[in-house]
């Protein structure tokens, strides 16, 4: 099983500030198919917005969507999504003080943290937008009042392109990198023959936690960073950082995921 896992928004789809090879979603799309590679998303995005992206960006839909930074997963199969609940129950049972409503409230009152709009929200992620200047101000108050408490994650990460920084309130057992565990045992597909594609602070559990990681040319230079830290630390760590040069391509958002892809070999044929 050959298994390509990619973040969507500046990853796989080109809506940042930087230039995008034209051709690059279209030639995705054709050597993922081509191929036969199990595409997995593991995005921010719900299914909705992900519909949205697949509408607006024309790349093809995924064979598996990990959607809200890691707490649901869906199975595209002819045409329709069908949400897995084997993953839901997990998650209750690997994660058993978690509790949405009592990280809400513990949060409230956080000069610099607003909660998000309630499509953001599901039972197992609870999300903020918050001042990306008194991040480190903030992220204390939350320690403080919330970590250890509730089998919880709290995953930063900075959208550039609205300015702002999210924080995202997961269960231990539902993040990007468990979600992509769950996938991949599934599939009998060891870790390290999956690849996963990233660019910003949320996906540094993927990246870091033993699959073939990459990271598009456009990556935070604070990821870049984290990770770098990451591989001195653990040299058995595999991450590509993506520069330009796969069929011509710039190495940006989906070119560099293409690039990443071959670089671990899977568009050898004789793989």
């Amino acid at each position: 099983m050959r298994i390509l896992a990619t973040d969507m928004d500046r990853t796989l789809l080109p809506n940042g500030h930087w230039e995008a090879d034209e051709q690059a979603i279209e030639l995705f799309n054709e050597l993922t198919r081509t191929h036969d590679i199990l595409v997995v998303y593991v995005t921010g995005r719900n299914q909705a917005l992900t519909e949205a992206a697949v509408e607006e960006f024309g790349v093809r839909p995924p064979d598996i969507l990990i959607g809200d930074v890691g707490t649901t997963i869906r199975k595209y199969e002819k045409g329709e999504w069908r949400f897995d609940e084997g993953w839901t129950a997990h998650v209750r049972r690997v994660s058993p003080r978690w509790d949405a409503e009592a990280i809400k409230a513990a949060v409230a009152g956080i000069d610099g943290l607003r909660e998000q709009e309630s499509e953001h929200q599901n039972p197992f992620k609870q999300s903020y937008y918050a001042d990306h200047g008194r991040r480190e101000e903030i992220l204390a108050q939350i320690g403080k009042r919330v970590e250890g408490r509730f089998d919880e994650v709290i995953v930063y990460s900075y959208d550039s392109m609205d300015e702002k920084g999210l924080v995202d309130f997961l269960p231990d057992s539902a993040t990007k990198q468990t979600a992509l565990e769950y996938v991949a045992e599934e599939y009998s597909c060891e870790k390290g023959e999956v690849v996963f594609c990233g660019d910003s602070g949320n996906d540094i559990f993927p990246l870091t936690a033993g699959f073939s990681g990459v990271l598009v040319r456009n990556a935070d230079d604070q990821l870049v960073e984290n990770v770098r830290r990451a591989m001195a630390q653990n040299p058995s760590l595999k991450v590509y950082f993506a520069e330009g040069g796969f069929r011509g391509l710039n190495g940006y958002y989906t070119s560099g995921v293409l690039e990443g892809a071959d670089h671990y070999g899977l568009f050898d044929t004789g793989r």
